[in-house]
């Protein structure tokens, strides 16, 4: 059954027993993040404070933070089923053949029913605020060091010079009641249509839509494939749209709260320090205004939210769907990949590991080249590469394959490119040096004269017969 809204979100939330709700008195300020920080930490529930200090709007935070909540805001399905589903929609080829044409015929009707749908009337417009006041909303700051607080789950609608939309996440620093930053890294869309744009460019900025717009936010989708569209095929129902009423853009009709606004060429304000997902700080820097022209909202608003620090933290999970989900479309361009991981301590850019089918000498160093020319995938720092039968999940194991199987001057590859902006080790910001490291079995023709070991293993009949003996004695040996 698709999720439309948020509210239906949270009932399933109720029904599964993945949400807290909180009457007690909270402050936006500080101590929602340290009560969510310890609980997320903690493997914890999806939280809903309904007494936020200087607001009435209840807070939800924590909705994605475990594998089976993200699973569920994608329509409750397995997220490699997912994958899947969309690989066999993005691989699609002239089909050849009746039967061929008929499953094509299916395929091309799923992402047609995907498309969203405009509306005239919607639950977002509810309540019109031509007097735009962010006082209204329990806007957290999340870090003692932070510039500021920090709107942190927005979907920021921009357009480019063509009309295309596009949907991001960027994290928006209240400055007062009618302004925030506007923080999209110089790599984003959103900040590419802003360079492309006129000297005023309209934005809208949606607060607690269905959950599969806002994960949709965060995909790195190639440029100009709709988010919405994304959406629409994750949750199994077109997203409806409304247009906004001060701006020309188009937002959830079911979002809780919309921001219109626009920002403009050769305005800049000083924004942040803010708590990162990368566990520091991110610097204060100079970022486009974005002014309010109006907020429209549902009666009895929901505002959603999340923490970002250290991980693992909520967003991890958002970030682990994306390397299930965007599997197969890196296949498109690296078949030989098996798998993916892009471990949490990484932060989703500083370190990717992969397991390939390799077929030829020096195919590790293919690979990583390949991943750095792959849009999102070119920030990466630290590619590992390790072979098919490695677990790349298991980092014990390919901790073991890298300290083991690499010899530091032939299996490094070192290199110099962008580098995603929160990136503090380098000496410049936005690039510089990247790593590669090859912990495939080397063959001789790659230069290696010694014999390679083979990895220590049981037989599979000792293994087998020690099975069968023990299970009978009722002893599980693990």
């Amino acid at each position: 059954m698709a999720i439309d809204d948020l509210r239906q979100f949270i009932e399933a939330l109720k029904r599964e027993g993945e949400l807290v709700e909180i009457d007690e008195p909270v402050d936006p300020e500080l101590e929602i993040t340290e009560i969510t920080d310890r609980v997320s930490k903690a493997n914890g529930p999806a939280l809903l404070f309904r007494n936020a200090k200087g607001s009435n709007m209840p807070v939800l935070i924590n909705q994605f933070g475990s594998m089976k909540r993200m699973s569920m805001a994608l329509g409750g399905r397995d997220l490699d089923e997912i994958a899947a589903e969309l690989g066999g929609v993005l691989e699609m080829q002239v089909p050849q053949g009746i039967v061929a044409k008929v499953k094509a015929l299916g395929k091309l009707k799923n992402l047609a029913d995907s498309a969203p749908k405009m509306v005239k009337n919607a639950p977002c417009q509810e309540v019109v605020m031509e007097q735009p006041n962010l006082d209204a909303l329990p806007i957290l700051k999340t870090w003692p060091g932070d510039g500021g607080p920090f709107i942190t789950l927005p979907v920021v609608f921009t357009k480019d010079p063509d009309g295309r939309r596009n949907a991001g996440m960027y994290r928006l620093q209240k400055f007062d009641a009618a302004t925030t930053g506007m923080h999209w890294h110089i790599h984003k869309d959103g900040a590419e249509n802003f360079r492309e744009g006129g000297d005023r460019v309209e934005v809208a900025v949606a607060i607690g839509t269905d959950p599969a717009t806002t994960y949709a936010a965060t995909a790195p989708l190639p440029k100009g494939i709709d988010e919405m569209m994304l959406a629409g095929f994750l949750k199994g129902s077109p997203v409806e749209m409304v247009k906004c009423k001060t701006i020309d853009m188009e937002v959830p009709a079911t979002a809780e709260i919309i921001l219109e606004g626009y920002v403009e060429k050769g305005e800049l304000r000083r924004e942040g320090p803010f708590g990162d997902h990368t566990g520091y700080y991110s610097l204060a820097g100079d970022y486009p205004v974005f002014h309010l022209t109006c907020i429209t909202h549902r009666r009895d608003p929901i505002y959603a939210t999340t923490v970002v620090g250290r991980p693992p933290m909520e967003d991890c999970f958002l970030g682990k769907a994306t390397e299930r989900l965007f599997l197969p479309l890196l296949r498109m361009t690296l078949p030989e990949m098996v798998d993916m991981n892009l471990p949490l301590e990484g932060v989703f850019h500083n370190c990717a590991i992969l397991s390939i089918k390799k077929s030829y000498p020096m195919h590790a160093k293919k690979v990583m080249s390949a991943v750095w020319g792959l849009g999102m995938m070119s920030l990466t720092k630290f590619v590992v590469i390790v072979d098919e039968h490695v677990n790349v999940h298991d980092e014990s194991e390919v901790a073991w394959r890298v300290f083991n199987n690499v010899d530091p001057q032939r299996d490094v590859l070192l290199t110099e490119g962008p580098l995603d902006v929160l990136d503090h080790s380098s000496p410049t910001a936005n690039y510089g040096a990247k790593m590669g490291l090859d912990a495939t079995k080397t063959w001789a023709t790659e230069g290696h004269e010694r014999e390679w070991p083979d990895d220590i293993a049981m037989t599979e009949e000792v293994r087998k017969m020690v099975d069968e003996k023990w299970s009978r004695l009722g002893i599980d040996l693990g």
